[in-house]
């Protein structure tokens, strides 16, 4: 029981149906779906929708979408990878005769939005209401207006260089080249015009057509190489997940391009440890070791399995399990890693579990705030910049090709236990994500927090070659962390965010929680 003397925030108990989301108004439009009678995932794509509109430096149309969904009575979660692709024209050899590379605000940083083809592909087999129907929040949050939250207003205003450079955008978003300051009032009428578009004609009133020719235009006058053909035949794919055991929990993520796989193989190598019972200081310590580890594979060896062979079953495997355990020294820092990979922390991720039994975990996003800081101007499509995450650097299995994903950092997380669900849960931060899942879900099933203390609770990351730490932590900490060889970086700002709705079956009861470094909320009935 926390202490109701101190701000804080409790876990949402809930006997029917729950949400929880990092922006209110997405809370809201998702408790409105379920209660008038739609399921977890016209709920979670009702709430997406708003948000791309609402958050707009975060997510939207213009980006990417992970999903796993269970369906009740499902033995297992059905994976989506809803990530774009690079145009067919796409070489490395192509950039690398150039002089090119691939820089945040280039067109060659955006690949093909899959977002809007992830919604549709999710409500057409597995939702009950239209996707059109679904839309209608959204849209009259861009046409009528809505109020900026104040983590929306911190972000945005850090992130206002990125649109400032591109007219359009900057139009769209900025007020005199300023960020709107919290409580401001803001509409986007073009980017309402084509959600109306979407919800008339489906995804082809996005991939085809007017839309379309919106964006290809306007990359291909940057200098792009995408065409109307790249953008028509964008489809998610549906893939099997990836899953470890621990502590009894099956614990189940996409699999790369995705680095959900980095999670399970940390999880794998702290099953040799009783976390629970670590102190703060070694059980930071370890958690950097582990991650390095896996992160330093992460590097190497995840990308699109379409053109890449990832070794998923070797590094999930006992051998690569004891290996990395035998490595780790608890009194002793490993050499860093100095990752060559481009550090960003914006996404937005749900879940939503229903009256049903059906459950959701989603993740939405455009990578950096405001994504590329290109605005297809008659759309309204502000393009996310996930290709930066490509390599030029023809042999590795990351590089640039026709037609590819890039390694991608959004992942959706779902525990489950003896065939039954436990928890959709997912955590936002970019490269910390992985590290994320890990945090919170030794949280919950190692140290026995509730779901709100467990996203509560003070966030480290081994990054960049030193160990980042959020305020929170003991005093100490660092000094005893410097002892064994950390280098201590203080957390510029907070470290991700993060949702989870825990369902116990026992009691007939939902318990979610909304991390308090976002906006968000969890919500329930």
């Amino acid at each position: 029981m926390r202490n109701f003397s101190r701000p804080g925030r409790s876990p949402v108990y809930a006997a029917n149906a729950a949400v929880a989301t990092s922006h209110p108004l997405s809370t809201l439009a998702a408790i409105e779906v379920l209660r008038s009678g739609g399921n977890a995932v016209d709920a979670a794509i009702a709430a997406v929708a708003v948000q791309g509109v609402v958050d707009p430096l975060m997510t939207g149309i213009g980006g990417d979408c992970f999903a796993l969904y269970l369906p009740k009575g499902a033995d297992r979660p059905i994976a989506l990878n809803g990530s774009g692709r690079s145009p067919a024209a796409a070489q490395d050899a192509w950039y690398l005769e150039r002089g090119l590379t691939i820089t945040p605000t280039s067109p060659h940083a955006v690949t093909v939005p899959g977002a809007v083809a992830a919604w549709s592909w999710l409500v057409e087999r597995h939702g009950t209401r239209p996707l059109g129907e679904l839309l209608r929040p959204a849209i009259g949050y861009a046409e009528d207006g809505y109020a900026v939250q104040p983590r929306v207003a911190w972000d945005w205003a850090r992130n206002t260089e990125r649109v400032a450079g591109d007219p359009a955008a900057a139009a769209a978003y900025l007020i005199d080249g300023k960020a709107p300051a919290a409580g401001t009032i803001m509409r986007h009428p073009a980017l309402a015009r084509t959600l109306r578009r979407i919800a008339a004609e489906g995804p082809k009133g996005f991939y085809e057509g007017p839309v379309a020719e919106d964006i290809v235009g306007r990359l291909r006058a940057l200098g792009g190489l995408h065409t109307l053909d790249d953008v028509a035949t964008a489809a998610p794919e549906e893939v099997v997940p990836v899953t470890t055991r621990y502590r009894g929990y099956d614990v189940y993520e996409c699999p790369p391009s995705g680095q959900g796989l980095a999670a399970l193989m940390m999880l794998n190598v702290l099953s040799h440890f009783d976390v629970g019972a670590l102190s703060e200081a070694d059980r930071v310590h370890l958690f950097a070791e582990a991650c390095k580890q896996a992160y330093h594979h992460r590097d190497a060896l995840f990308a699109d399995p379409v053109v890449a062979r990832v070794p998923v079953e070797h590094l999930l495997s006992e051998a690569w399990r004891a290996s990395a355990h035998g490595a780790i020294d608890m009194t002793r820092a490993r050499e860093p890693v100095l990752w060559p990979e481009i550090a960003h922390k914006d996404t937005v991720y749900l879940c939503v579990v229903d009256r049903d039994g059906n459950a959701i975990s989603l993740i939405n996003s455009i990578f950096q705030g405001f994504g590329s800081g290109i605005l297809a101007p008659e759309s309204g499509v502000l393009l996310h910049n996930r290709g930066f995450s490509f390599r030029v650097e023809p042999g590795h299995p990351n590089t640039i090709g026709p037609r590819k994903r890039p390694m991608h950092t959004i992942i959706p997380g779902f525990l489950m236990r003896e065939g039954r669900a436990v928890a959709p849960f997912g955590v936002m931060g970019g490269h910390y994500q992985a590290m994320g899942h890990v945090e919170l879900l030794t949280g919950l099933i190692d140290r026995g927090l509730d779901v709100q203390e467990a996203l509560d609770a003070p966030r480290s990351f081994a990054f960049g070659g030193g160990v980042e730490l959020e305020d929170g932590f003991s005093a100490g900490l660092a000094e005893a962390l410097e002892a064994r060889g950390h280098r201590i970086i203080p957390a510029a700002g907070p470290i991700g965010g993060g949702q989870v709705i825990w369902i116990d079956h026992a009691r007939g009861v939902l318990s979610a929680g909304s991390d308090p470094r976002k906006d968000g909320s969890a919500l329930g009935y």
